[in-house]
């Protein structure tokens, strides 16, 4: 049996990952390959899943990790810097796209609840789809891309409210007054305490938890899963779970680094999860399904951008932060397929309208992954046309620039705070990037601007933007970490001056062949001036002594946060 099922689960990922090649190909999002491949496994063309059950757990355990990953990015911080226009934005277009899909689906023929679903279906957008994309163009740092991403977290929050009446529809009572109340009860008895030990006993625990990045990820995985079954034992969704346990660590310093070391882990069973999708989709009546299909597809690739570009329009922000802003939202969210699941498994919902929003989720991702890409091409385009929806005068106009920073610092200890001090004097704009917590400690201290993270993350350091510093100094002593980061600098931004570390010759004489400005080499740098001071100085232990309280003068006084034990200045 237990072969079976892993003959049967290698034979379904190795198609799934030709089909992946020829989406790699065609330039596609792998998440159109994964329904595909759900679809050629399924019973409408090889009929090769057998073991429903199992791959159905494999597909729950994904929708649990994506969901928790959402929450982590649930951050309010994020949502006050964009908050009125995100706010306004975002719920408006849930507002009207809603109710336009809703008229859609009672013209359609659909009853009220499935045309209740089918307008939220499409109102949500993709929020994997949207920030890959974004941060492929290193543009999720621009204005329109922190407007989109509080529209995404807005959409997120609304999304996580249908799962609640979803799951209080999916009670044995019905989605009565009482239900409701009754679980609203029941949430806030988990959600309350569950936010409290996250914002408040966690933060004070974080050296310990973030301390072991094994540890970190074992508590992660354990704080998600454990809150989602919590959740699911108290008559929600493990959806529902799921989310509020990312919410509840959105704020810690390392929560950013959790979803990095989650990532991977998602990626395979979210890889499950839109196969199994694929598996349910049937095409013996797709001919009735199509004039569906097609008014679906038009409220969300014309009508949800129209609204979108329109709402930001009369708060004053240019048409092209607008109209970049519309154009990203353009595409069903996988919040929409996990909604729709869930409903029709409280049979809220028919098999054919599961067909339809899968259908339209494929064929809007694909058309809008090509519009994102393209968007600067498009509103060159459309620009002239696009004036009736911008300001004479656009009060947003002078923020729409992209944050980047002038010099990075990789590793605080090893004589980063003396850099730290350098760059405060030059008073240009600087990031440091680390992982231990009580540097975090001390950098939020010192109020200085910090990335908690690994420097070989790929994904954080795209979000540092690393091709615009002019310059980059690492005084990590890892020497496999300081050449994958050289030979990263090198090839993105080889402009840049990049200062690293080496403990040995033989290193230095490698980073300099890679392209490193200078190489540090603190054992030689010592020995060079101690050596020129005994060649000045002579053998005077009174000159020492002169030269040792000096010494010892500077390194209080330079680095008096590193010699507290508790990293308090």
């Amino acid at each position: 049996m237990h072969e079976s099922i892993f003959a049967e689960l290698s034979l379904i990922i190795g198609i799934g990952a030709a089909i992946a090649l020829v989406m790699r190909l065609i330039r596609q999002p792998l998440i159109i390959g994964h329904i595909i491949t759900g679809i050629i496994v399924g019973p409408s063309v090889l009929h090769l899943v057998k073991s429903a059950d199992t791959i159905d757990v494999f597909s729950s355990i994904g929708i649990a990790l994506l969901l928790f990953i959402i929450g982590l990015g649930l951050n309010p911080k994020i949502i006050r810097e964009v908050g009125k226009v995100a706010g306004i934005t975002g719920v408006l277009q849930v507002i009207i796209s809603s109710a336009i899909g809703y008229a859609g689906g009672l013209v359609l023929g659909f009853s009220r609840v499935e045309s209740l679903f089918f307008g939220l279906a499409l109102s949500f957008s993709s929020t994997i789809i949207i920030l890959k994309l974004l941060s492929d163009k290193r543009e999720q740092s621009r204005l329109y891309g922190k407007v989109v991403t509080g529209i995404l977290l807005i959409q997120d929050l609304v999304a996580a409210t249908a799962l609640m009446f979803v799951t209080a529809h999916g009670t044995d009572r019905g989605m009565t007054v009482s239900v409701l109340v009754w679980l609203f009860v029941k949430g806030s008895l988990i959600a309350v305490p569950l936010l409290l030990v996250g914002n408040f006993l966690l933060p004070k625990l974080h050296k310990f938890i973030a301390g072991s990045q094994e540890f970190l990820f074992l508590f992660a995985i354990g704080w998600g899963f454990g809150t989602a079954a919590i959740f699911e034992q108290a008559g929600f969704s493990l959806e529902v779970g799921a989310l509020l346990a990312g919410v509840a660590l959105a704020s810690l310093p390392y929560a950013k680094e959790i979803g990095a070391r989650l990532r991977p882990l998602r990626d395979f069973f979210i890889i499950v999860f839109f196969i199994t999708l694929g598996t349910r989709l049937g095409f013996g009546n797709i001919g009735l399904l199509i004039p569906a299909i097609i008014i679906g597809s038009f409220v969300v690739i014309i009508i949800k951008p129209f609204v979108v570009i329109t709402i930001m329009g009369l708060l004053g922000y240019t048409k092209r932060s607008s109209f970049k802003a519309a154009v990203a939202t353009a595409q069903i969210s996988e919040f929409s397929l996990v909604m729709i699941i869930l409903a029709h498994k409280t049979n809220l919902i028919s098999n054919d309208l599961m067909a339809i929003i899968t259908i339209i989720s494929l064929v809007t991702i694909a058309l809008s992954s090509y519009m994102i890409i393209y968007s600067d091409k498009l509103f060159a385009l459309f620009e002239a046309d696009l004036s009736m929806f911008e300001r004479r005068r656009a009060p947003h106009l002078e923020h729409e620039h992209k944050h980047t920073y002038d010099m990075v610092l990789f590793g605080y200890h090893k004589g980063g705070s003396e850099f730290i001090k350098v760059f405060d004097s030059l008073k240009r704009s600087f990031v440091v990037v680390d992982y231990d917590p009580e540097v975090i400690d001390i950098l939020e201290h010192q109020k200085t601007e910090y990335v908690y993270g690994d420097a070989t993350d790929i994904e954080l350091l795209e979000e540092i933007g690393l091709e615009k510093p002019k310059l980059v100094v690492s005084t990590i002593t890892d020497f496999d970490t300081t050449m994958f980061l050289v030979k990263l600098l090198v090839e993105k931004n080889p402009r840049a001056v990049v200062i690293c570390h080496a403990d040995t010759v033989a290193e230095a004489d490698e980073l300099y062949g890679l392209g490193a400005s200078y190489v540090m080499m603190p054992h030689y740098i010592g020995s060079e001036k101690i050596s020129a001071f005994i060649k000045h100085s002579g053998l005077k232990k009174s000159e020492f002594n002169d030269f040792r309280d000096k010494h010892l003068a500077y390194l209080h006084s330079h680095y008096e946060a590193e010699l507290e034990p508790d990293g308090n200045s």
